[in-house]
């Protein structure tokens, strides 16, 4: 069942706790503390006493740094526990070693504060935990039971009496029943804060052995560092392929144009000179789509002049007139910033003014970037209808998608009427003290 409970916390919630295995559970995992507690307790003396007593020789700093280990598997025993009591998995803190080996892995568990935070639950554990989890099951689970008993106590006892719990002296059976009566109404009561500390000391255990706010730091930060990664990888692809078809397939093509316009000069009038005609002027076709095909995998104006020129540039190629303002309005251009952030921010302006060419039916955009020393601030606006929807397959899904890789964020305001203002904002410091050639504002005609 999707409502089942999950945790004995949950359960206890529920009416019919007392007919569900939970209690027993609940007791089965404090009863359970016993078996792991006494070895824990008995491997750290053990551990402590002889590197103590060994520390002036060689062999009691490894017992020594044996015993800072200690709490390794003691936690992946007490995580593996909680599945009594908690349905959610305990997921190890640990993180992988960066290369094989044992000291590799070693050198890596001494620094994470999880390695010492399980040291301290063993230490705890094994001098206290466990004797208050039997003395918790002694009395809240013991104490009805040797009630309920009390009428067989007294069949076995050879002198015919027996005093219940050192307190009453039962001679006969009615007494007794009575006595195993008051044991049958005080067990399911007492089940209840046995579920409840059971809980609490699950609670307890995965609050120092599996933190899951930790848990999930350390996977969105391991995302977050993987989706950066593929993004420079990414972009690192788009220039390799930039490259090559800048250098190879671009220069054939220029090849083969030159050619052709050279052998169209060379041929008499008639049909061989029509059919190089028709030839020159289909390469030239294929030339300027394979130019407009390497300018949208990765400008070259980006990667040699930044982020300045390639927005200028941009803005001089929009099918809308686009007002710049691009740096600090002091005749500086923009800073060079990481490549992952130049080409993100170019691409979104890309986006941007072709959607103000496609639907918004603006007479006039402008596009305005500065660099606050640790954000990149870029604003597009239209004076067109408005009610833009990023939803509508505009391609500015896919935009935030990728600006969000980079921690940064992407906002629409586009009321009915207009004006549009998509604005970018990346964090991002400055990889080099360069700035792009200067770029002071300019107005397109």
């Amino acid at each position: 069942m999707d409502d089942a409970p999950r945790s004995t916390w949950q359960a206890l919630a529920r009416a019919h706790y007392l007919r569900s295995p939970w209690p027993w559970r609940a007791a089965g995992y404090l009863a359970g503390s016993t078996l792991t507690g006494i070895p824990v307790l008995l491997a750290l003396v053990l551990l402590a006493t002889a590197g103590a007593a060994l520390g002036p020789v060689a062999i009691g700093l490894p017992l020594l740094a044996l015993l800072g280990l200690a709490g390794l598997p003691t936690a992946a025993v007490e995580r593996r526990r909680l599945r009594w009591v908690d349905g959610d998995p305990a997921a190890t803190p640990h993180r992988t070693p960066p290369e094989p080996g044992l000291l590799a892995w070693a050198g890596l568990r001494y620094r994470e504060q999880a390695t010492w935070r399980e040291l301290g639950y063993a230490v705890l554990h094994g001098f206290l935990l466990w004797w208050v989890d039997l003395v918790a099951v002694g009395t809240l689970l013991g104490l009805p039971v040797l009630l309920l008993t009390t009428p067989l106590q007294l069949a076995l006892s050879d002198d015919g009496e027996v005093k219940v719990l050192k307190l009453w002296l039962v001679t006969s059976y009615p007494p007794a029943f009575a006595i195993a009566a008051a044991g049958a109404v005080l067990l399911p009561a007492l089940l209840y804060p046995l579920g409840a500390l059971a809980g609490a000391r699950a609670a307890l255990t995965r609050a120092l052995l599996a933190p899951r706010e930790r848990e999930l730091r350390v996977q969105l930060t391991e995302v977050t560092r993987s989706r950066a990664r593929l993004v420079d990888a990414f972009e690192a692809e788009r220039r390799r392929i930039e490259r090559d078809l800048h250098d190879g397939a671009q220069q054939r093509l220029v090849a083969l144009t030159m050619t052709l316009g050279l052998a169209r000069l060379d041929a008499p009038p008639g049909p061989l000179a029509d059919q190089l005609a028709t030839a020159h002027d289909e390469a030239g076709k294929v030339l300027g789509e394979l130019r407009e095909l390497i300018h949208g995998i990765h400008p070259q104006v980006l990667t040699d002049y930044g982020l300045t020129g390639a927005l200028a540039d941009v803005a001089e190629r929009s099918a809308v007139p686009v007002d710049t303002h691009l740096g600090t309005g002091l005749g500086t251009g923009l800073p060079r910033l990481p490549a992952s952030v130049e080409a993100a921010a170019y691409f979104g302006v890309c986006e941007a003014l072709a959607n103000i060419g496609k639907h918004s039916g603006a007479a006039r955009a402008a596009v305005s970037a500065r660099h606050t020393g640790a954000v990149l601030l870029i604003d597009v606006r239209d004076d067109g209808r408005g009610g833009a929807d990023p939803a509508a397959g505009s391609g500015l899904t896919g935009l935030a998608d990728r600006i969000a890789v980079l921690d940064g964020t992407l906002t629409i305001t586009s009321p009915p009427g207009g004006p549009t203002v998509l604005s970018l904002e990346i964090p991002c410091p400055v990889s080099s003290p360069t700035r792009s050639p200067t770029c002071s504002p300019t107005r397109r005609p």
